[in-house]
């Protein structure tokens, strides 16, 4: 794994220039060439940039990996029908690729955060990992007193290389942009850039999740793993086992109920925590979370987190409120105080909202909403690619940084429920933040109640 920035450097940038050579040798062969020819040399310019990508993301772990974990599961729109399946195979291998780290380097980096040997404080410490993180791996063991454990350990120099890969993020997403130029690169580098320091540090990604965890603490169908704190260091996490879990490629194959199920459970996790509890997961990807043999779902890795200011919730809820009265002027208002918008005058109140009503049209519509992947892919390109009919407008839209993980998650979110193609009316859930109105769904009235019994005591 090369840590300098020169080394990373050499691999990314060979990539961008490429892409933008042939881009230009793309445009320029199109002249004189019927419609036809013109989309298909489009289609292979959008496959070779896709395998690009995947090379040049497989070399990074970190900030740039999670732009391959996103993609692994959400299909944009950028590469063709016929062609989609391999594109999703090549890119599902960055969700659990891993370097090739020999066990004996992971465990010096445990025995050094630990400092003592392994031997003293596990009873037994499987050599195998069960899962690669996106900086590190996991491994299962058992305490002295007995209780299963997972571990998970940062690759030996992994922080250096994640710095390096933030002086190469913008490479990247200029690559991205090439297929996309829709894609706000600048505010999804500042975010991650944000972020990432926050998520090299275990002992910070322990303190979320025990944060998370007292939220959902004996709740009826979610399920936080406890955090061994007195063993959790800066480059160590260790946290309850959670045995017999089901992953995401077999629930995507149960019935179809059971998938409406688990799909409300994980919409009320990250929509719920975003508008109720103010924090939340950055990470829906369908690696971090698990179904148990009790039908309760699992939820796992908190190294990329946010604490949302109460205002900030607020307005997200007062504007959605807006669109769904239909009431322009205020949408337009709002966006305008806010400094959403970078020239106000080249805007329609009405269009504004158009373009919020479609972007929100899946958890905003009183009915019920089946997601599938294609309806996932047109969203995102109405919402960020230069075929929407709202992309003028759309160039002239700023998002502050306070709101850009949220919209990470809400696109996330959507994402993994059309891998389900789950189906519910998410607005009825919606109105219980939005509105405060009484559930209409049975994993709703149980949620109440438990929610309603804590504040009672």
């Amino acid at each position: 794994m090369p840590t300098s920035r020169v080394g990373r450097t050499a691999k990314v940038g060979t990539l961008a220039a490429g892409q933008a050579l042939r881009g230009f040798g793309t445009r320029a062969a199109n002249i004189g060439r019927s419609e036809e020819g013109k989309q298909a040399a489009l289609e292979r310019r959008h496959i070779e940039a896709a395998e690009q990508i995947v090379t040049a993301l497989g070399t990074m772990k970190g900030a740039a990996m999670k732009l391959g974990q996103v993609l692994s599961f959400l299909d944009v729109g950028l590469v063709p029908e016929e062609h989609r399946e391999e594109f999703q195979k090549k890119l599902a291998t960055l969700r659990d690729a891993a370097p090739n780290v020999r066990f004996d380097d992971m465990r010096k980096v445990v025995e050094e955060e630990l400092e003592e040997p392994l031997r003293s404080v596990f009873a037994d410490f499987s050599e195998e990992p069960i899962a690669a993180a996106s900086i590190g791996q996991v491994y299962r063991a058992t305490l002295k007193d007995g209780r299963d454990v997972a571990v998970k350990v940062q690759y030996p120099g992994v922080n250096n290389a994640v710095r390096a890969d933030m002086q190469n993020l913008g490479m990247i997403l200029r690559v991205m942009r090439s297929v996309a130029p829709g894609l706000d690169a600048k505010a999804i580098a500042g975010e991650i850039r944000e972020r990432i320091e926050e998520e090299l540090d275990y002992e910070l990604e322990a303190a979320n999740q025990r944060s998370i965890g007292r939220v959902f603490r004996g709740h009826p169908f979610i399920v936080i793993p406890d955090v061994v704190t007195s063993l959790s260091r800066e480059r160590v996490i260790v946290t309850e086992f959670i045995e017999g879990g089901r992953g995401f490629e077999e629930v995507k194959t149960m019935g179809q109920d059971d998938r409406n199920r688990i799909g409300e459970i994980i919409f009320r996790f990250f929509f719920g925590c975003l508008y109720k509890h103010h924090q939340f997961s950055g990470d829906p990807h369908p690696g971090n979370y698990l179904l148990l043999p009790d039908d309760r779902v699992a939820f796992l890795d908190f190294g990329l987190y946010k604490h949302m200011k109460p205002e900030a919730v607020e307005l997200e809820l007062h504007t959605l409120r807006a669109v769904a009265d239909g009431d322009a002027d205020e949408v337009f208002r709002v966006f305008t105080q806010n400094g959403f918008l970078s020239d106000p005058d080249r805007f329609e109140p009405e269009r504004l909202l158009a373009q919020l009503r479609d972007a929100s049209a899946w958890y905003m519509s009183d009915e019920n909403v089946g997601l599938t992947p294609e309806l996932a892919s047109a969203i995102v390109i109405e919402t960020s690619d230069p075929r929407s009919s709202y992309f003028d407008q759309m160039r002239h839209q700023t998002l502050p940084s306070e709101h850009v993980f949220a919209r990470r998650v809400e696109m996330l979110t959507m994402a993994v429920l059309s891998q389900l193609r789950a189906e519910n009316n998410w607005f009825a859930i919606m109105s219980e933040w939005l509105y405060g109105d009484e559930p209409q769904t049975e994993l709703g009235r149980q949620e109440a109640e438990f929610f309603g019994s804590r504040a009672a005591a």
